[in-house]
């Protein structure tokens, strides 16, 4: 993984929608890019403990089972990347939401081992923790429009990281 030279502080209120307040807030002090790498062995050590016939279990029937969740973070940070990369390039159109359920619904990520979602994550988070440590200092600053709210770059790699201990958490708590 590239290492980057600086850390992006935590981005202002102003630079994304009220609805990811709590996942910008939930991310950890500390680098941010070693801050995500640990989110990552973080989240492949509980998956590694999880048998693969618990890997359906849902904890109330209108849920996701452990493959869809592991399935939906995966979705999720390709989402956010790819918002990052258009706006870290200047690239002012503004970009739709992402209908989660729908997403899921669609994916069929039950027909996947947990090993290889886990894996298939693992892997998201690499080649996205390359894109954002890619990044120059300015380009943290540029921002654009999803979901029909403004978002900073910066923000996007707090939300990113904050969306995946949000769902951690979940797991831990709800799951297992």
């Amino acid at each position: 993984m590239n290492t980057p030279l600086f850390s992006p502080a935590k981005p202002a209120s102003s630079e994304y929608a009220p609805f990811y307040r709590g996942y910008v807030e939930s991310v950890p002090s500390g680098n941010i890019f070693e801050v995500y790498k640990q989110l990552d062995l973080q989240t492949r050590d509980i998956l590694a403990g999880i048998p693969e016939q618990k890997a359906g279990y849902r904890y109330a029937e209108d849920k996701w089972s452990i493959r869809e969740l592991v399935g939906h973070v995966a979705d999720a940070e390709r989402v956010f990347a790819y918002r990052a990369l258009r706006f870290s390039r200047g690239d002012q159109t503004p970009l739709p939401g992402f209908e989660e359920k729908a997403f899921t619904a669609a994916a069929n990520f039950e027909q996947f081992s947990l090993d290889s979602l886990s894996a298939s994550l693992s892997e998201v988070r690499r080649v996205n923790h390359n894109l954002f440590a890619g990044f120059s200092e300015a380009m943290f600053d540029l921002s654009g429009v999803a979901s029909g709210s403004n978002c900073s770059v910066r923000a996007l790699l707090y939300i990113t990281i904050g969306h995946g201990y949000h769902h951690l958490n979940i797991l831990r708590e709800r799951y297992l």
